[in-house]
């Protein structure tokens, strides 16, 4: 030890520990820079009318009055008919989403079919379907099919097979190559290999992602209703273009209850199944 401070004495300058180098700190100051300067630009070209600003308390509070009470009775009448349409089409979507993932996510997977062309296809594949909004793809559907559940059922679909494809072919490509290698020198033919070296591996992981996108697929869908995509967005819609401020409310409590119920049930799933 008096070998190693020696020099540090002898010189009169001990040594001063800085935690990132002086590269480190520009590189750091200049990320801080460009988030400030990206936070003024945003600020100033976003319209922020100061006179609505001031009085949103109020505006808020004279909301809230017109929602309470809430219209409990219009439930029967005006929204569970919507609310079982919502279920429905989340529910559909998404196993129209799985059947058309599942091919996708298979063909994403270097190790599973190793064509580097093939490969880029279906990766622009899911990145198309994920880089699209599930309300684009509802409004694209209802002027190709009209108002109405099945262009929001699509819509879901069309939407989930980016996700769904994805964290599949990622699970796919992770998997342990052992049991794979060894049916292949067996001379098991390509399904076998999937559905024994691939399928027992991956199926923890595909089974959570088709719930959690189920559960991401109730929430969307209550909203795609807004566009005419069916639902009980519809109901919310109609109740707010009439100012029915006490059905709006009811339609919001739906959609709280009905998304609260879907975490509970999606996870119960999981923890029995999973």
């Amino acid at each position: 030890m008096s070998s190693t401070m020696t020099p540090l004495v002898a010189s009169g300058a001990p040594r001063t520990w800085r935690r990132f180098t002086a590269a480190q700190r520009a590189a750091r100051f200049s990320v801080y820079l460009v988030i400030v300067a990206a936070i003024i630009a945003s600020a100033r070209t976003v319209e922020v009318i100061p006179e609505f600003l001031y009085d949103a308390p109020e505006q808020m509070q004279d909301l809230f009055r017109r929602m309470w009470p809430i219209a409990f009775y219009h439930y029967q009448g005006g929204v569970h008919d919507a609310l079982m349409d919502t279920l429905h089409i989340a529910t559909l979507g998404t196993i129209l989403a799985v059947g058309m993932a599942v091919p996708v996510g298979l063909m994403a997977a270097h190790n599973v079919l190793p064509n580097r062309a093939v490969n880029y296809t279906a990766k622009l594949v899911l990145v198309s379907s994920r880089s699209v909004n599930s309300l684009v793809w509802a409004l694209l559907f209802v002027s190709i099919f009209g108002p109405g559940a099945l262009a929001g059922t699509l819509a879901i679909a069309f939407r989930s097979i980016g996700f769904v494809g994805k964290l599949l072919g990622e699970a796919l490509e992770e998997t342990n190559a052992g049991p794979v290698e060894a049916l292949k020198a067996a001379g098991a033919p390509w399904l076998s290999v999937l559905a024994k070296g691939y399928w027992p591996q991956v199926e923890p992981a595909f089974w959570s992602v088709v719930l959690f996108r189920w559960d991401i697929n109730v929430r969307e869908s209550a909203v795609l209703g807004l566009v005419g995509a069916g639902g009980i967005g519809m109901a919310l819609d109609t109740a707010l273009n009439l100012f029915q401020w006490d059905r709006v409310a009811m339609v919001l409590f739906s959609i709280f209850c009905v998304v609260v119920i879907a975490e509970v049930v999606v996870t119960r799933i999981r923890k029995r199944v999973l």
